[in-house]
């Protein structure tokens, strides 16, 4: 991550340019960002709004760091992915960096998380069949294979599939290619314009939390290993999250966007849920043991989360006090205090 950034900021020296971690862009609108020059993103664009509310907002103007790791089998991956789910709304919290939107405070700890409530509720979302007994590969792909497609990729084109079934696909009737049918990589794009808050592919991907500056990035993945790559880890994170329902883990969902370690759950607050997770994940990277370039093993990067948990303060708490207090409302410091 150090070479990585070094490199970033030789290249943003020599062009003038700055890159800041943080949950949502602070003050453009809009107007003011131009498109991916990728093909997918040119169909994408054409259709979040008439999925959604905000489709355009999430490509545009957020930034979100994930972790992709990695499962023995199936029941593995069943118990990782409810694990992951369950979770996902503690690391929102403890991540939360995007309190600003279009130059103001946007009354959320993370507007980034906001923002995917309301993206297209067909590829999004906690996915409750998860916790279903019996779930496991097949019912994932039957899950995926009702997702509306988005494209095909063929001779470096995407070709417009919007809204089309690949179900209908399998069978050679896609309006978008007719008598054809598709290939395992035409499953494996499918898979990735699907959005759950994790998401199965041949690895699970967490996908709560907001971008966020050094500390924060690393700690992300210490926190995901230190929870489910030590078998007792696991099984304790599970304990903390298993006798939530599928209502209290969406509530959950929302009130850790907008309140951050403030929410609550089963009456406890996150901040007090996340500290119990974060003794877990030190525990499951000390028996895990990887040594790393700092020590024997890697629960140090859990120490900027720990701050967090200690001092009831995110960065999004913290970016907030700023604003209202030293930086006058002058939300333009955010660059130079927080630039990478």
């Amino acid at each position: 991550m150090n070479q990585h950034l070094a490199e970033v900021r030789s290249v943003a020296q020599e062009i003038g340019a700055g890159f800041i971690g943080l949950g949502a862009a602070p003050e453009w609108r809009h107007e003011d960002m131009e498109m991916m020059p990728k093909g997918r993103y040119k169909l994408m664009t054409a259709y979040m709004p008439t999925v959604g509310t905000h489709g355009l907002e999430m490509m545009y103007r957020t930034c979100t760091v994930q972790v992709n790791l990695d499962f023995a089998d199936e029941a593995d991956m069943a118990q990782k992915m409810r694990v992951a789910l369950a979770l996902q709304p503690v690391a929102t919290a403890l991540f939360a960096s995007s309190p600003f939107f279009e130059g103001k405070p946007n009354g959320h700890m993370s507007w980034r998380a906001r923002i995917w409530r309301d993206l297209d509720p067909a590829r999004t979302g906690m996915l409750p069949f998860v916790f279903e007994d019996g779930f496991g590969f097949e019912r994932y792909v039957d899950y995926a294979l009702d997702v509306p497609m988005y494209f095909v990729y063929r001779d470096g084109e995407y070709i417009d599939a919007l809204g089309q079934s690949f179900r209908d696909f399998l069978d050679g009737r896609l309006p978008a290619l007719p008598g054809e049918k598709p290939t395992l990589s035409d499953f494996a794009d499918h898979l990735t314009t699907i959005f759950p808050e994790a998401r199965l592919k041949k690895f699970i991907e967490m996908r709560g939390a907001d971008g966020g500056p050094w500390r924060r990035l690393c700690a992300l993945p210490a926190f995901w290993v230190g929870l489910i790559y030590d078998a007792a880890a696991l099984d304790a994170a599970w304990d903390v999250a298993k006798g939530w329902s599928a209502p209290e883990r969406e509530a959950l969902r929302l009130d850790a966007s907008i309140h951050g370690l403030r929410a609550q759950i089963g009456g406890r607050s996150v901040r007090d849920i996340a500290g119990d997770l974060l003794d877990i994940a030190e525990r499951g990277l000390k028996a895990r043991a990887a040594a790393g370039a700092f020590d024997s093993d890697e629960s140090h990067f859990l120490n900027a989360l720990r701050d967090t948990v200690e001092r009831g303060e995110t960065l999004a708490d913290e970016l907030l006090r700023k604003y209202r207090g030293a930086w006058n409302g002058d939300l333009s410091r955010i660059y130079a205090e927080y630039s990478y």
